[in-house]
């Protein structure tokens, strides 16, 4: 049975078609609309990216999957190795120095959705996390390719680190300090993805390079 108006009329500042005139939806929707935003407003609490990438979307959640291949695309994370906890990686992030960083990659294949889940210092709590989506352009704009959309949320821990005894040193930055930057960031390593994929999809090389270790999926 569908939800009745009388079920909703005690939740106030809903806009629905029901109780809001088309032309006073419209105005509202044009008061609500910005000619500019501030960087907090957009980026503040969601760092969300996005970009098309002429390779087919199989292949680019494939080179995502491959832990390895952060090496190539990521700014600062290098060298990942497993540790003894299965599905556990431990790599350096170059930002700042002698910093461990742990990752688990949880991927679904049938949704082509890919969760890095990591953290600075230690690899009991994964707290940083980066969700990823890849689209068959094909589908959502008409053309091959795929479309890669990518959201990191402000967890409360960028603001304080909660483990600063694990810290190589008391003076070493904290990623939550570049918080600012990381839609930037994060948009450098998305066009280097997208470089490095279109490049090789172009020439008809592997899309990785880099061996491919197991991920459950």
């Amino acid at each position: 049975m569908a939800t009745t108006p009388a079920q909703l009329a005690d939740i106030p500042g809903l806009i629905r078609c029901e109780t809001t005139p088309p032309d006073q939806l419209l105005a509202q929707c044009q008061e609500m609309t910005k000619e500019q935003y501030s960087h907090q407003e957009v980026y503040g609490d969601y760092c969300p990216i996005q970009m098309y990438v002429d390779c087919p979307p199989e292949d680019v959640f494939d080179y995502l999957c491959n832990i390895n291949n952060l090496d190539e695309y990521t700014v600062s994370t290098r060298s990942f190795e497993p540790t003894d906890t299965p599905g556990l990686y431990v790599g350096w992030d170059l930002l700042a120095p002698d910093t461990r960083i742990y990752m688990r990659l949880l991927p679904n294949r049938e949704t082509m959705t890919l969760d890095y889940h990591c953290a600075w210092d230690q690899g009991e709590e994964l707290w940083m996390r980066y969700f990823f989506r890849v689209l068959p352009a094909q589908e959502v704009l008409g053309k091959p390719g795929s479309v890669v959309l990518w959201v990191n949320c402000h967890h409360k821990y960028y603001d304080k680190n909660p483990y600063p005894e694990l810290a190589p040193s008391p003076d070493r930055i904290w990623v939550g300090d570049l918080w600012p930057l990381f839609y930037a960031g994060h948009l450098a390593e998305l066009d280097n993805l997208r470089r490095i994929l279109e490049h090789r999809h172009a020439a008809g090389l592997p899309t990785s390079v880099a061996p491919d270790p197991e991920v459950t999926s």
